[in-house]
């Protein structure tokens, strides 16, 4: 070896890592050439002052790894490695102390940064996050006990790729009974969360051939038009007015599929009336055409009666309707679930067949769920839940009127976790969202969900204000501080 390694005692990395890194480096950097003669274990051992063992170990660990080979009467000899693996870098010693990967050094904004930070403001009114000051732990918790007491062998291992029997027998009774869809447990297929069960959907439907573009709502949730895009789709935006989406624009569109959130359009917040829901359903018998429902919070409608899914109109009818658990419970169950029409089911499971994917989602979580439904605990929850909303719904309503005056208009009440806050103002939507933090208030614009298109042709901006996750009694103060950034009170 040219340089003797300096072998730390005060440290948690083992001897034999600390040598057999240190004779791959000089390796790597052509210090010890191929066939090159290692000095024997016991001679190592002596000029190290250590035992043999670590020696032997490290040596096996760089025989392992295909950088030595042994010879009988010849010895450890460096191996013949390919050309150019001398560009291959090692981790540094002082790198690996601090546990920092040597790309950090050429990406240093990938460091510890999260994909998506977390933002503690004093008023948080994220777009969807829940309130959990009601989650039923103690029944979720006697639940969790039982099914592991009962059932952990069984659980730990693989599932139903399609989910688990019984929880689909659940969310077909639930979904009937509360959402007015029409499906049984064969047509529910079950998935962590929603982009692994679009990429399902999209083999599927490549599988049966014909649809190789899709119509989706503008603006609107960029997870589906996203995933589509990805698997070569053409991404077709399509125009709303009033009602929803335009049935006169889909049709210019001449698209086989198209997304809609027809019971609370994500952002705008819009609910599509009978006779636009009836059209698209006729629209979609005329051209043997698909739509996929988007059904995000339509369990949650403040006031009135909740509006019935858009699948359940008709028998038999070409939606694939898409569901989940985050927003009636909890985001990190990751339980979602879609709903295909009979005729896809044929296609979903010749695609499985081809993929052999497996379930997704803990089986654990799953039977959990199942028994929590089918007690009863699930409706309970919905509506506990939508009463604590409805009053935050209405506080938040109130409040906006008061601060705001004349200066704001808002749209999308009434339904799901969000309105949007519409003003005229000079200033660029990052601006006023930057504004706001300064103030303590995290608000979003809707701009990032236009797409390449500008956003609201008259000018105004528009802000996402959630509500469910941000606690009553800090609604009236983080309107009122957001309309002193925006220097829109009623007396400006």
């Amino acid at each position: 070896m040219k340089q003797m390694p300096v072998l730390e005692e005060n440290t948690s990395r083992p001897v034999y890592v600390q040598l057999s890194d240190h004779i791959k480096r000089e390796i790597m950097r052509g210090e010890l050439a191929e066939n090159t003669k290692l000095p024997s274990i016991r001679k190592l051992a002596e000029m190290l002052g250590i035992s043999s063992t670590p020696v032997e170990w490290a040596y096996q660990q760089l025989i392992a790894e295909g950088y030595v080979y042994s010879q009988p009467r010849r010895g450890f000899r460096v191996r013949t490695l390919m050309d150019g693996y001398g560009a291959i870098q090692l981790p540094m010693d002082n790198k690996l102390h601090h546990g920092i990967m040597p790309d950090q050094r050429q990406y240093p904004d990938l460091d510890q940064a999260a994909i998506r930070p977390v933002k503690n403001m004093e008023y948080d009114f994220h777009m969807s996050r829940n309130d959990f000051s009601l989650f039923p732990y103690a029944k979720w918790q006697q639940y969790t006990n039982r099914i592991w007491r009962e059932e952990a062998d069984e659980l730990l291992f693989y599932g139903d790729p399609q989910g688990e029997w019984g929880l689909r027998c659940e969310i077909a009774t639930y979904l009937g009974q509360f959402r007015g869809v029409r499906c049984s447990p064969e047509q529910v297929v079950v998935g962590a969360e929603q982009h692994l069960l679009m990429t399902l959907l999209v083999q599927t439907l490549l599988k049966l051939g014909g649809v190789h573009s899709i119509g989706v709502e503008r603006p609107g949730y960029r997870l589906l038009p996203g995933t589509f895009r990805h698997y070569g789709y053409q991404v077709v935006p399509i125009a709303l007015d009033d009602e929803g989406l335009d049935i006169t624009a889909l049709e210019r569109a001449e698209v086989k599929l198209v997304g809609v959130s027809p019971s609370h359009q994500f952002p705008m917040g819009m609910t599509m009336p009978i006779a636009r829901r009836l059209a698209l359903l006729d629209w979609a018998e005329r051209e043997q055409a698909y739509i996929i429902e988007d059904d995000y919070d339509g369990e949650f409608r403040y006031h009135g009666r909740p509006i019935p899914s858009m699948q359940g109109l008709r028998e038999d009818s070409r939606v694939i309707y898409m569901g989940g658990f985050s927003q009636v419970l909890a985001p990190t169950l990751c339980v979602h679930y879609m709903v295909l029409p009979m005729e896809l089911m044929h296609g979903f499971r010749e695609m499985y067949r081809d993929v052999l994917f497996e379930q997704s989602a803990s089986r654990f979580i799953q039977r959990t769920l199942e028994v929590f439904m089918r007690e009863g605990e699930l409706g309970k929850h919905i509506r506990k839940m939508r009463n604590l909303y409805k009053r935050k719904h209405d506080l938040l309503v109130h409040s906006i009127r008061r601060h705001f005056g004349e200066h704001a208009e808002i749209s999308g009440q009434n339904a799901g976790f969000h309105l949007v806050l519409r003003i005229t103002s000079s200033q660029t939507a990052t601006a006023l969202v930057r504004a706001a933090a300064e103030k303590g208030v995290q608000v979003s614009s809707t701009a990032y969900l236009w797409g390449d298109a500008d956003s609201p042709k008259d000018g105004k901006k528009e802000f996402i204000i959630g509500f469910a996750g941000i606690e009553a009694a800090h609604i009236d103060y983080g309107i009122e501080a957001l309309a002193e950034a925006w220097s829109c009170s009623p007396s400006s």
